[in-house]
């Protein structure tokens, strides 16, 4: 008999705004008022105070209390949408393994991140079968408006972009701010105390001509509300994309399509880290690969090799020792653009015969 619970898409919520529009604290009120739900994070903002990992012991994620501040997971290698082949893919490839326990999923963005290209990866082949995106959240800063500008502070926001070597657009913070809006499931204003009822009336009036028509926006006074109007959308936002214009619409992807996937290599040989290095930096040079990652076999060595690979740079280092009870193997996953396992093993001559697409 199936197990109905594991056949569940998890669904996941877009939180996007610019850096200090108040994600974070809407973040932190959602798992401290959580209702039970197992709530798993994903941040990817430069420059705002970290969640607290305490606030997860009573998210009931984990089965164990030590294993809490698991389920944040910073992303910290640059905007969002611009890494999302490096950084995301192989994130939601190991939360994904973990679905049994996670009810929700609250994905924080960079305040510089397109919307629009994070949504699309829920449509790879790997992802789309167990996520869906539930909503996106849009978190605008009312008193930035009063004041005339849609950034508390541009200062910040300038220097977290100088501050992102993976950055690959320079969109205005205009473009910016109206694909925000465009790609809105719902919006909600933070810093309402800060300005009086006309002004909020105001900008209230303002947005409502710049979202889709049918988005709420709210009032959200210090990130408190009601965790029931966030999630439980049930958009399938990834389905329904063309509806949520963008100003970028017009460019390539980033990529992000189908053809993106993974392969895992299991075998019992040994490997001579720096030849096997040298053989997967050729490898890359032949290949669309994202990522490598895994652990290696060293002939001779008691310690198990971690081995990681992003381009064609490669770090290694031994974790602990091989156990008694597991057997000593090779365990690599290769993440990339239309991947073939046969000619990854050739590469490494674990494979005498190539199968080439």
């Amino acid at each position: 008999m199936l197990n109905v619970k594991t056949m569940h898409k998890i669904p996941v919520t877009v939180i996007t705004g610019f850096l200090g529009a108040g994600k974070t604290t809407l973040v932190r009120n959602l798992l401290q008022n959580n209702q039970g739900r197992r709530i798993a994070v994903l941040v990817n903002e430069f420059g705002e105070v970290g969640i607290d990992g305490d606030l997860l012991r009573s998210c009931q994620v984990c089965d164990e209390p030590e294993d809490n501040n698991s389920n944040i997971i910073e992303l910290t290698n640059g905007c969002l949408c611009c890494t999302v082949q490096e950084e995301f893919y192989p994130t939601m490839q190991e939360l994904l393994q973990r679905r049994d326990k996670i009810d929700h999923l609250l994905i924080e963005t960079s305040g510089l991140a397109l919307p629009k290209p994070l949504i699309q990866a829920f449509r790879w082949q790997d992802i789309r079968h167990a996520a869906t995106v539930d909503g996106v959240v849009t978190v605008v800063d009312c008193k930035a408006l009063a004041d005339g500008t849609i950034v508390g502070d541009l200062a910040a926001l300038e220097a977290q972009r100088q501050a992102d070597p993976n950055l690959e657009h320079e969109t205005p913070i205009e473009e910016l701010f109206e694909d925000q809006l465009a790609c809105a499931d719902l919006v909600l204003l933070t810093k309402t105390d800060l300005i009086d009822a006309a002004t909020l009336a105001r900008i209230t009036t303002w947005l409502k001509q710049e979202v889709p028509s049918g988005v709420k926006i709210i009032p959200c006074k210090a990130g408190e509300i009601d965790p029931n109007l966030l999630l439980g959308f049930n958009a399938a936002v990834e389905d329904n994309l063309a509806s949520r214009p963008s100003h970028h619409d017009h460019e390539e992807e980033h990529d992000h399509d189908d053809d993106i996937n993974s392969v895992e290599l299991t075998c019992n040989s040994t490997f001579e880290p720096k030849q096997l290095i040298q053989q997967l930096q050729n490898l890359v040079q032949e290949e669309e690969i994202y990522r490598i990652k895994g652990f290696v076999n060293v002939a001779h060595k008691p310690m198990r090799l971690v081995l990681q690979g992003v381009g064609n740079r490669f770090d290694t280092f031994y974790d602990r020792m091989w156990s008694k009870e597991e057997t000593r193997q090779t365990r690599l996953v290769f993440i990339g653009r239309n991947l073939n396992k046969d000619k990854i093993e050739f590469s490494l001559g674990l494979n005498t015969v190539a199968n080439p697409r």
